[in-house]
């Protein structure tokens, strides 16, 4: 894991939690679960999808998840690493993802960005994602 903000380590239990986070997505993602990626999406969240389609709050949000993992046909692999954490406050965390999709004929990857901020109970959502191809060059 490169440059993840450890600048205090009273930060070190909201970095494992953020991690929870991405980690959800990524298996969200394997075993092509809506709930599971659903469950760590805010109310009013803004997501902005690899091609561009900009999809605000849950509804769209959950509209888009259900039909995209119920059609997927891809195999192989994802997996999801997190390679920079910044708390711009206490309860508000930018995160960079590194994506990569490994499958047979084919390998992607990619560059989500994530807003997460914790709810009144304290649990880290996703309130906004930004995910974008990586090509060569």
């Amino acid at each position: 894991m490169a440059a993840v903000e450890t600048e205090s380590p009273a930060h070190a239990a909201e970095l494992e939690a953020i991690r929870r986070v991405v980690a959800a997505v990524e298996r969200s993602q394997r075993r092509r679960d809506p709930d599971e990626f659903l469950a760590v999406i805010h109310p009013d969240a803004v997501w902005t999808t690899i091609r561009g389609r900009v999809l605000v709050g849950f509804d769209e949000i959950e509209e888009f998840t259900r039909k995209l993992l119920a059609s997927a046909e891809r195999e192989g692999a994802v997996s999801y690493e997190v390679t920079h954490v910044r708390f711009v406050r206490p309860d508000v965390a930018v995160v960079k993802v590194r994506q990569r999709y490994r499958g047979p004929g084919h390998d992607r990857e990619g560059a989500p960005l994530y807003v997460l901020s914790k709810d009144e109970t304290g649990r880290w959502l996703l309130v906004a994602g930004q995910n974008t191809v990586v090509t060569a060059g």
